[in-house]
């Protein structure tokens, strides 16, 4: 009943923080200081569009997704020109490796122009191929996040992608070989897809724990209202009670071999982890369809793909719309993120806002404490068992609203 409270509350509150109306001329505002930030370029073309992904992402062409490797080399200049300097890079997609060598020129840029200390990559299981892990550990690649979803063979060929990416046991042998070859291998799970089943977790489970992957990152299926229309038809009905019994079954079973990242990532060791707001307070979005957070301001890039190619072209931000965040904005998005990582450290929040912080959070505070939520525990506040899972609610919803908005602007782009 709490969860399904706060679920509605938050999905409220992120749907009005995602409305960009009234924003004035969209723009990024300069870096003001060198606090560390976080690089995220997003690649949006597939061999094949899956149809629970709500993801800004297209069909592979590979002469448009050339034009767009040599578009998004120009933006990064456009950030290096306005004084900033990054150190770390998040590549997602859609599928990065792609065009592998398009990657790896990308990085080479971003390395020369930025101070860069590490580095994440996502890829498909099929892209677990010599050349393309040999072309990533050339470029430096110290985390490299596999998308799995599962290992059961049913529910990948529901969702069309056993051809393309191999069954269950060709995925398992893959990531045996490629185990080793970087400092963190991370496997990307989702868990609540309608018609799985604890049999299924527990299998997938097994399947991981024998493999002895680095790091499992087990998200819960999130659909926009667009694309939940689209899983219904292709996977079934979801059902949102089985999603709280899935999720501590995976905690009981991972944790202590492996330790929370984030209320749903498990890593054997320190390690870069897919929700880089987590470790980085600030990140620039570059690409068609990706999203910023600077200096208080979100941003987002234009989503349609040739638009983004032709403004960079002309030497133009590829700017769709932009929103200052209120203090108090700014606030509750930190307080929300800090916790995902499963603790918040009070000082270095009240450093950075100063009495604002107790004063604008406290009714947060207040009702996450009576819930049983948080525990303080000196410096800082953590998340309980509970609370672990009302923050996969709460991202859920985060990710949600980010998916909705995505949806809005690729719906007016839409003749």
């Amino acid at each position: 009943m709490i969860n399904s409270m706060i679920a509605a509350r938050a999905r409220r509150e992120f749907a009005r923080a995602m409305r960009f109306e009234g924003g004035g001329v969209p723009h990024v505002p300069p870096p003001g200081d060198t606090r560390p930030r976080l690089l995220y370029l997003h690649i949006p073309f597939c061999e094949r569009l899956c149809p629970y992904c709500s993801f800004n992402r297209f069909v592979f062409e590979e002469n448009l997704c050339r034009d767009y490797f040599r578009a998004l080399r120009k933006e990064l200049l456009l950030y290096r020109d306005l004084g900033y300097d990054f150190g770390g890079i998040y590549v997602g997609g859609g599928t990065p490796t792609v065009l592998i060598d398009e990657l790896e020129e990308t990085i080479a840029v971003a390395r020369g122009a930025f101070s860069i200390r590490e580095l994440s990559v996502e890829t498909n299981p099929n892209h677990l191929t010599e050349d393309r892990l040999s072309a990533l550990q050339r470029a430096g690649v110290d985390r490299l996040s596999v998308g799995v979803q599962t290992f059961d063979d049913g529910l990948l060929q529901k969702m069309d992608r056993c051809e393309k990416y191999g069954s269950g046991a060709q995925i398992v042998e893959r990531l045996r070989q490629t185990l080793g070859r970087f400092g963190t291998l991370n496997a990307d799970m989702i868990f609540n897809f309608p018609a799985q089943t604890p049999g299924m977790i527990d299998r997938d489970l097994d399947t991981l724990m024998k493999i002895g992957i680095d790091q499992i990152t087990w998200y819960p299926l999130m659909v926009s209202d667009t694309t939940r229309k689209k899983v219904t038809e292709t996977l079934g009905r979801l059902d949102d009670r089985q999603e709280e019994r899935f999720y501590h079954r995976i905690v009981d079973r991972l944790v202590p071999a492996y330790r929370f990242s984030s209320a749903w990532c498990f890593s054997r060791k320190p390690a870069m982890i897919d929700e880089y707001i987590v470790d980085y307070d600030e990140y620039a979005g570059l690409g068609s369809g990706s999203i910023g957070y600077l200096n208080g301001v979100c941003y987002a890039n234009t989503f349609d793909v040739r638009g983004y190619i032709a403004q960079v072209e002309r030497g133009e931000p590829p700017l769709s719309a932009s929103r200052d965040f209120s203090v108090r904005q700014r606030i509750r998005y930190d307080f929300l993120m800090k916790l995902f990582g499963t603790r918040l450290n009070v000082p270095e929040l009240r450093k950075k806002y100063g009495g604002a912080f107790w004063r604008l959070l406290w009714p947060d505070l207040t009702a996450f404490f009576l819930t049983g939520a948080l525990m303080w525990r000196p410096p800082e506040i953590v998340l309980t068992k509970r609370g672990r899972y009302a923050w996969v609610v709460l991202m859920r919803e985060f990710f949600t609203a980010v998916n909705n908005f995505r949806d809005y602007c690729r719906g007016r782009m839409a003749p």
